[in-house]
C-alpha cells in the first residue's frame, strides 16, 4: 500500500504519541546526568515526572536504525542513500572506520572536515565552494604591548623599537545561502537534514536545527530503591593481601534508584515547515519527510532496550501510537510500507546525490 502524504502538504508538524510499558516487571531506569542523577520534576498539574530519554539520546537512538551493525553497512532499507565514510588512519592498526550516519556531529565531526579525499584535500575546502564560500586570510595588524604603559625603557628595549605584528585568524566569507547549504547536506548526507546539522569547522553561520525531535517522559512516577552487593571471592577483606577497594578489591556493597510510573509515553515531533524551507525539489522534501516516519516507526518496532533496567514497548500494540497532528486521519503507516516509498523516492532523487554515493575520505591525527 503506497504511503499517502497528501495530508501532510499544508501542515505545519507531525506530532506522534506512543504509550510505552515495561517488557518485564514494573520498575523503569531512566537516562541520568553528570552530578544531576534522573531527572524529576512536577508537571503543570504537580504529578511527579520523570524524563525516560532524554532528546539528545532519542536523535542517538534514532540515528541508529539507519546501521546495520552486523553487516557494518547502511541498513538495507535505504541503501541507495548518500553517506560520508572514513578511513581512520591514525588510529589502531588503520582499519577503523566511522561514518556520517554514526557521528555525533553527523557532518561536522573532526574526522569528517579534516578528512581527505583520494585527491588529497580536506573534505572542509570541498565544502566551501559548493556552499559560495571562500577562505579569506586574516590581516596583519599591530600586535598589543607586552609593556604597560610608560614602562621604562632599556638599553634591550628601545623606546623606537619596530611595533611587532600579529595575524589575524583566516575566516570564511560570503553570504550564507542556508537553501544551498541544505542542497549540499542532502547531496553527502540527508541524514543530517532530519537530525540537525551546524558545520561550525567551516562557519559559524551554517545551521539547520533539528527537523525531528523525541523524548521519553513518564508521569506519576515514584521511586523504587533497591542495592546489592559485588561480592569478591578471592579477597572479601582486601587489606590482609595490602590492596582496598579503589583497585577494585574486596566486596562493594552499592544502592540504586529505580521508577515506577503511571504513564510511560515517547513523544515525536516532525518540522515539516522546517523541511519544506530547505526549498529542495519535491521529491527531496517526501524523502526526507518518509525517512522521518521510517525512522519513529522503526524505533517503535525495535526492543527499546534503552539500558540493562529498561525495556519497554508498545502498550497496546497498534493501537498506543496515536498521531495528535494533522488531525486529518493520518496515520504512521506500517514499516515495510514506508521502506518501499523511500526505495522509489531515493531513485527519483539519485541526480541530487554524490557519485559515488558513498564519500571516502581518510583521516590522520596531525603529528
Amino acid at each position: 500500500m503506497p504511503v499517502d502524504l497528501e495530508a501532510l502538504k499544508s501542515a505545519p508538524r507531525i506530532l506522534i504519541e506512543a504509550a510505552l510499558a515495561p517488557v518485564a516487571g514494573t520498575r523503569i531506569q531512566p537516562t541520568g546526568f553528570p552530578d544531576l542523577g534522573p531527572a524529576v520534576y512536577q508537571d503543570a498539574n504537580d504529578v511527579p515526572t520523570l524524563l525516560v530519554e532524554s532528546a539528545q539520546s532519542m536523535a542517538n537512538r534514532l540515528e541508529a536504525v539507519c546501521w546495520d551493525e552486523g553487516t557494518n553497512d547502511i541498513a538495507p532499507e535505504l541503501k541507495g542513500l548518500p553517506f560520508v565514510r572514513v578511513k581512520l588512519a591514525g588510529l589502531g592498526d588503520g582499519s577503523d572506520t566511522t561514518t556520517s550516519l554514526q557521528e555525533f556531529h553527523r557532518l561536522n565531526s573532526p574526522y569528517i572536515m579534516s578528512g581527505k579525499n583520494a585527491a588529497g584535500l580536506v573534505f572542509a575546502d570541498v565544502l566551501k565552494p559548493e556552499l559560495g564560500l571562500a577562505t579569506v586570510a586574516g590581516a596583519s595588524r599591530p600586535a598589543a604591548s607586552r609593556r604597560g604603559k610608560g614602562a621604562a625603557t632599556t638599553p634591550e628595549q628601545p623606546a623606537e623599537e619596530a611595533a611587532p605584528t600579529e595575524k589575524e585568524p583566516d575566516d570564511v566569507a560570503g553570504v550564507v545561502n542556508l537553501r544551498k547549504f541544505a542542497t549540499v547536506c542532502f547531496k553527502y548526507d540527508p541524514n543530517s537534514l532530519v537530525h540537525g546539522v551546524f558545520l561550525e569547522k567551516i562557519a559559524g553561520r551554517l545551521r539547520h536545527p533539528r527537523a525531528l525531535s523525541a523524548f521519553i517522559e513518564a508521569t506519576g512516577v515514584g521511586r523504587a530503591d533497591s542495592g546489592g552487593v559485588k561480592f569478591d571471592r578471592a579477597l572479601p577483606k582486601p587489606k590482609v593481601a595490602g590492596v582496598d577497594a579503589k583497585g577494585g578489591y574486596g566486596n562493594v556493597p552499592f544502592h540504586r534508584t529505580e521508577f515506577t510510573a503511571k504513564t510511560i509515553t515517547a513523544f515525536f515531533s516532525l518540522d515539516l515547515s522546517q523541511i519544506r524551507g530547505y526549498g529542495l525539489p519535491a521529491e527531496a522534501t517526501s524523502l526526507l519527510e518518509v525517512l522521518s516516519l521510517w525512522k519513529i516507526r522503526k524505533f517503535l518496532n525495535s526492543n527499546m532496550r534503552l539500558r540493562s533496567a529498561c525495556e519497554l514497548e508498545l502498550a497496546k500494540g497498534e493501537e498506543s501510537i496515536v498521531v495528535k497532528r494533522p488531525q486529518s486521519g493520518f496515520k504512521l503507516p506500517a514499516a515495510d510500507e514506508l521502506a518501499n516509498e523511500l526505495k522509489k523516492l531515493i531513485g527519483k532523487c539519485k541526480a541530487s546525490f554524490a557519485d559515488p554515493l558513498v564519500t571516502e575520505l581518510t583521516w590522520k591525527a596531525k603529528e
